[in-house]
């Protein structure tokens, strides 16, 4: 089976004319993960497959082409393949692609979390062989083993309490896809409005037709925000946000808050290990249990210490650059 890399995120069966997460070429087809910024169509104009609510979050940020939606678990035939999605439990929307022809077959999780996070769809695998795994790998090192949901939702509404409990206002930073609403929904049992970023409400009422309780929550005004749970991006902190609240304390919400600081700036009061990625530990499950022929690892900054756990585990796996 011929995999290759195209650009940053992009990987392509070019044998099978089937590409994923880029802007793709005339003739292929090109299947889109999730609704993240990088792994969306570079092209705005693209023809592209994905489910129904990644269309829906790809056209609220910008997608402009042909989007024809499958259903999880509704293969589509081409000339040279059966592709089919599974859900991910990355973020709402979010696909692996199972393609299956005569040169074998391959499953493209794009990102994705076990357990799936509670603001998705869950999490699904085909069931049977899988020959070849094109698998994220972000969260590469045994330093990074996730919290159980339930731990982690009680340490944001806990975070949360205190901080208004002592007159400050927690700020949360998440993205505003994905990690944001995970967070509203660890909130709403507290029944406390939240403020978010316009970009982040328009995401919600997606999230909302989908059937998630979000809580109570409406856009950031800087007038009325005070007694507010917030929620904001960390590009939006380095933007000035909230500037004018005199009183805060503020959590970093991401995988990265384990054992680092690299991505955040001397102003964090609590670092919350939420991720919605597989953990280093869920990785190495994932490959042994579906045990393919080989392993391509992709999103990574290091693949070295996953090769050497898959190799005592006699699995093969390279790079994929």
């Amino acid at each position: 089976m011929n995999i290759i890399k195209a650009g940053s995120s992009g990987v392509l069966l070019p044998d099978l004319n089937i590409e994923f997460d880029c802007s793709g070429t005339d003739g292929g087809h090109t299947f889109i993960s999730h609704a993240h910024a990088d792994h969306m169509p570079r092209s705005k104009k693209s023809r592209v497959y994905c489910t129904a609510y990644t269309r829906a979050l790809m056209r609220e940020r910008g997608f402009e082409g042909t989007a024809q939606v499958l259903e999880f678990g509704t293969p589509l035939d081409t000339q040279r393949a059966r592709i089919t999605l599974y859900p991910a439990g990355h973020i709402l929307g979010s696909a692996m692609v199972f393609v299956e022809s005569e040169r074998g077959n391959v499953l493209y999780t794009g990102d994705c979390r076990i357990p799936p996070s509670p603001a998705s769809e869950g999490f699904a695998l085909p069931g049977r062989r899988v020959d070849h795994l094109v698998t994220e790998a972000t969260f590469a090192l045994p330093i990074y083993k996730w919290d159980s949901h339930e731990k982690l939702a009680s340490e944001v509404r806990s975070f949360a309490s205190d901080s208004l409990k002592n007159d400050f206002a927690p700020v949360f930073l998440a993205y505003d896809l994905g990690k944001a609403q995970e967070i509203m929904q660890m909130l709403a049992p507290l029944n406390r409005p939240l403020q978010i970023s316009r970009a982040c409400y328009n995401l919600c009422k997606i999230y909302e037709r989908a059937g998630f309780h979000l809580g109570s929550y409406e856009t950031y005004t800087s007038s009325t925000c005070e007694g507010k749970i917030l929620i904001a991006s960390s590009h939006a902190l380095n933007n000035g946000f909230p500037a004018d609240v005199s009183k805060k304390r503020i959590a970093y919400c991401s995988g990265w808050a384990t054992g680092t600081t690299r991505f955040v700036g001397p102003s964090i009061d609590k670092m919350i290990p939420l991720s919605d990625h597989l953990d280093f530990f869920e990785l190495i499950e994932l490959c042994k249990g579906l045990r393919p022929e080989k392993v391509y690892l992709t999103h990574t900054p290091n693949a070295s210490v996953v090769q050497h756990y898959l190799d005592n585990l006699n699995i093969d796996s390279r790079l994929l650059e």
